[in-house]
């Protein structure tokens, strides 16, 4: 089959088969708990610990799916097996599981009730879009301070990854206002900085790593690997809340998440960080990501780039 796999409530179909009903609660509500992976030489990585926060999201909203985890892994790695015989051998992918509470056709919104319904499961692929990180690993990227602020915990919990994101779609539309390049960072009704619509925000201070506080934060997995290698390289590592003026004034910044691990902050709001280059703990970080997984991502990026815009 030359056409990508889905795994969709329970069936392998290939990817122009595969559909969700307009009645389904992820649509109506966007009621959706989901995860990314990556895949390093077409390998998932770890995948253990982004399934564990699946299960966990899906017991918080009481998503109750026939698979067991170990199901699910299996049918995501052969998944993933068959789709990364369709893409180079130099690229890799990204893999994305969802789950929504399932398809109410009474519809009529949140009046039409919830019972009686077997939650959606969805996982599909996509080629990872070096092109789009490529420049920005190089020079650094641009965030822009929101007027929208982040979903507080009162509401729904941060540590469940979900896609009820209209906050973020917000932000990133102000944002792209400023710099057309640019994605916002958003503070939470206190002034304390969280996190991007996409990664965990983090900066650095006088050598030392400050990450905000996982009360409004999503528990990243590449946040959670970067203080893995900060450990190892002997960088210190700090968890508090900090506001703006300490963004603006640090030293260093990064942002973590799946596809593309660490990235070099180098201005917010058009302030310069640091010198305005990419610095030196974050270039760390990312040589020592590099040197865990067995060859530079980083030059792979890069070379994607250039090699999917020919």
């Amino acid at each position: 089959m030359t056409e990508p796999l889905v795994y969709l409530k329970g069936e392998m179909l290939p990817a122009s088969q595969a559909h969700l009903n307009i009645y389904d609660q992820g649509i109506v509500l966007g009621a959706t708990v989901t995860e990314m992976v990556r895949t390093f030489h077409h390998q998932l990585f770890r995948l253990e610990e982004h399934l564990d926060r699946l299960f966990r999201s899906m017991k918080y909203m009481e998503f109750d799916i026939p698979q067991t985890h170990g199901q699910l892994t299996e049918k995501l790695i052969e998944l993933v097996q068959h789709n990364a015989t369709l893409i180079d051998r130099e690229d890799d992918l990204g893999l994305v599981i969802f789950v929504t509470p399932g398809e109410n056709r009474m519809y009529a919104g949140s009046a039409g009730g919830l019972s009686d319904m077997t939650p959606t499961l969805c996982a599909h692929t996509f080629p990872l879009p070096f092109e789009f990180w490529a420049k920005k690993m190089e020079t650094g990227s641009h965030l822009v301070i929101s007027s929208t602020r982040h979903v507080p915990p009162q509401c729904y919990h941060p540590n469940m990854k979900y896609r009820s994101r209209m906050h973020y779609y917000l932000a990133d539309l102000e944002a792209r206002k400023v710099d057309p390049q640019a994605s916002a960072l958003l503070l939470d009704l206190d002034g304390n900085v969280t996190e991007t619509s996409g990664s965990n925000f983090m900066i650095v201070e006088r050598g030392t790593i400050v990450s905000p506080p996982l009360r409004n934060t999503l528990p990243g997995a590449s946040r959670q690997v970067v203080l893995e290698l900060a450990r190892e390289l002997g960088i210190p590592v700090e968890v508090h809340d900090f506001q703006s003026f300490q963004a603006i004034n640090a030293d260093e910044a990064m942002t973590t998440t799946t596809p593309y691990c660490v990235m070099p902050v180098t201005k917010i709001n058009n302030h310069p960080i640091g010198n305005g280059t990419p610095g030196p703990i974050v270039k760390q970080l990312q040589e020592a990501w590099s040197k865990m997984i067995g060859y530079d991502i980083f030059a792979q990026i890069q070379d994607g780039a250039i090699r999917r815009t020919k």
